[in-house]
């Protein structure tokens, strides 16, 4: 006796069930090696200006013209651009500039900068880039204010790493006293008449600028040395008249920054006053 016959529709289901496995491709048995996917490029940037950006490539761009995907800017300006800065001075008159010049390797080496601090204290970390010392150093400091609203001078972003040193210098003492006029006055007058007679005011912070022999030699004869004293005339010279014991021509400065003041005099000393 025969076998029963399958039912048609069953035939027809398995028909297509083979046709549709024909279509598709066989399944991928492993996955090729050493082919990924580009990384995009993006860059770090400057964001306290509202007008200029600069980028940690050493370009400086406007805001609007900045790669929105990427935060770059195009490649077509100057890279480590030092426009509107005082080289000598290692200071600008405009942030990002000073960011880009300040990242340009002639100016500033990463073996220096990675040494530094960050803040004062003994437990503040250092930088772990060139581009953040750039970016923290060119902003504004106490140093380039004068009576707490007011620049001292148009070239107030600087960078130079002398400044965040325990040292001082003298590169680092010229832009402090950026936009001081520094007066040396007659005795029996303080810093504050001195400044007074001038239209001007003293400014109090930058008298510890002045409290070094290098400076005080610089505006001054000092032609009998320069030595520590305590006394609220300080920074001065004694004058040519002052009786022996007060070793007349020596110049003295403040061996407490803390008690500099403007308002101290005498009458055998004249003064080295900061004016603004």
């Amino acid at each position: 006796m025969s076998s029963p016959r399958p039912p048609l529709g069953r035939i027809l289901r398995l028909a297509v069930a083979v046709a549709a496995c024909a279509c598709f491709p066989s399944p991928v048995s492993g996955i090729r090696k050493g082919i990924g996917f580009i990384q995009p490029i993006v860059c770090r940037s400057t964001v306290q200006g509202r007008h200029l950006i600069s980028d940690d490539n050493g370009y400086v761009c406007s805001a609007l013209s900045i790669n929105p995907w990427s935060h770059c800017c195009p490649t077509t300006g100057d890279r480590f651009s030092c426009q509107g800065c005082e080289l000598d001075l290692q200071c600008c008159n405009s942030y990002e500039y000073c960011v880009s010049c300040c990242f340009n390797p002639s100016k500033i080496k990463k073996e220096d900068v990675l040494k530094l601090k960050v803040a004062k204290p003994v437990t503040a970390g250092t930088y772990t880039n060139v581009f953040d010392f750039c970016m923290g150093r060119c902003r504004h400091s106490s140093a380039s204010v004068v009576h707490e609203n007011a620049y001292a001078s148009d070239f107030h972003h600087c960078f130079s790493v002398q400044q965040n040193s325990s040292g001082s210098t003298e590169s680092s003492s010229v832009s402090k006293l950026l936009g001081i006029n520094v007066v040396v006055g007659r005795p029996r007058e303080s810093c504050s008449l001195v400044c007074k007679v001038r239209g001007q005011s003293c400014v109090p912070s930058r008298l510890s600028v002045l409290n070094k022999c290098e400076i005080l030699q610089k505006y001054m004869r000092c032609k009998s040395g320069c030595f520590p004293s305590l006394g609220p005339d300080q920074p001065a010279e004694v004058v040519d008249e002052a009786p022996t014991s007060l070793n007349p021509g020596a110049c003295l400065y403040m061996q407490m920054d803390e008690r500099l003041t403007c308002d101290g005099s005498h009458h055998h000393t004249r003064r080295l006053c900061p004016c603004a």
